[in-house]
């Protein structure tokens, strides 16, 4: 007696012939692949010795020929789902499209531009000139006009002059302290957050300076050396990369771990590569938002140590010195604009920056990119 039934009979004929129909299909589209490949080999060959490409036949080839490493190329290999992206470029598009910090960004520049520019427009005073009445009087406190338009101050300068030229003493002042603390301190912060041996080293570093408060150091220095522009700078680039340094590492420590960082160590990835590949496009977005605010800040405090009388000399104009001496007659009706015209300037600078700082910031995250 058979022990299959005639269901069991059914279902293996059913299969039988379904694999014999499968194979049959296989068999015809290799047919077709090859000669269709046969036919592209033939019509494209347009190597350098005019030869068709071949492809390896496996089923003839040994054993050592078919386990033998292929060739590797790992510039090719970062080249894989290559597209049309430029981080630069998506970063200005996307700020672009924020049209209050493009306005800031234009005033800026404009101001910038007027600043350098003002000395060599014709009929523009010399900032200490001081200026006589007929009877060999100084003209101060004279009320902003078509002659002196903003004015003259208690010595009898030129107010006009002496802001645009304070305007430039700053600015200068604010751009060489942002670019030492953001050298200093994004150097030390990476090498900081990813190397590990240096983590005792750098943190007992910055424990030493940052024990030491700022204002100390700006007030020591400024009675050991002379009072300059140098001073000033010297003062604010020593201790100032502190934030920017333990800003950099915790951001390195929080990405330092991730998945293509480990990969990248596992395949010997040099650290510079690393760094410079891995770590910073995440966050460059921080770091122009910190050396925008760092250009201000560094004009505050040279108007705080001004204030305190350490400051640059009165021979040598800036924003700190006029708001100084502004300050003084603020309670004088007839006097006040000697505090308001450097105020405004240095208000439009700091928020300008403070504007195109965040805007810049958040265009240079990659995740806002499109």
């Amino acid at each position: 007696m058979n022990k299959f039934s005639v269901k069991d009979h059914l279902s293996k004929d059913l299969e039988s012939s379904i694999s014999e129909k499968i194979k049959e299909t296989v068999e015809t589209i290799e047919a077709q692949g090859s000669a269709s490949a046969g036919t592209e080999d033939t019509a494209g060959e347009t190597g350098p010795a005019g030869a068709a490409a071949e492809t390896p036949d496996r089923e003839h080839m040994s054993e050592e020929e078919l386990f033998s490493f292929a060739a590797y190329d790992a510039r090719q290999s970062e080249k894989l789902g290559y597209q049309e992206y430029s981080y630069w470029r998506s970063t200005f598009r996307t700020f672009l499209h924020n049209r209050v910090a493009v306005c800031f960004l234009v005033i800026m520049c404009a101001l910038l531009l007027f600043t350098f520019i003002q000395p060599l427009l014709p009929n523009q005073a010399d900032p200490n000139k001081i200026f006589f009445d007929d009877n060999g009087m100084a003209r101060s406190n004279l009320q902003p006009d078509s002659e002196f338009l903003f004015g003259t101050n208690n010595a009898g300068q030129d107010l006009w002059s002496r802001i645009w030229s304070g305007t430039r003493r700053s600015l200068f002042i604010g751009f060489v302290v942002a670019i030492a603390e953001a050298v200093i301190g994004i150097t030390i912060g990476l090498l900081w957050g990813y190397v590990r041996k240096l983590d005792f080293l750098f943190t007992e570093i910055w424990n030493i300076f940052d024990n030491v408060p700022q204002t100390i150091v700006l007030v020591l220095l400024a009675y050991i050396m002379k009072r300059n522009m140098f001073t000033l700078i010297f003062a604010m680039s020593i201790t100032g990369w502190l934030s920017m340094a333990l800003f950099i590492r915790n951001q390195v420590l929080m990405i330092r771990d991730r998945d293509y960082n480990l990969a990248s160590r596992c395949l010997g990835t040099p650290i510079y590569r690393i760094i410079m590949k891995n770590l910073l496009p995440y966050i460059v977005s921080v770091i122009m938002l910190r050396m925008a605010l760092t250009i201000p800040g560094a004009i505050s405090n040279e108007v705080f140590v001004t204030y305190i009388g350490l400051g640059l000399p009165p021979s040598a104009p800036s924003l700190g010195n006029l708001v100084n001496a502004g300050r003084a007659l603020m309670m004088s009706p007839n006097l006040r604009y000697q505090l308001i015209f450097p105020t405004i300037v240095l208000s439009i600078i700091t928020i300008s920056f403070y504007v195109i700082g965040n805007a810049f910031s958040d265009s240079a995250d990659p995740r806002n990119h499109h």
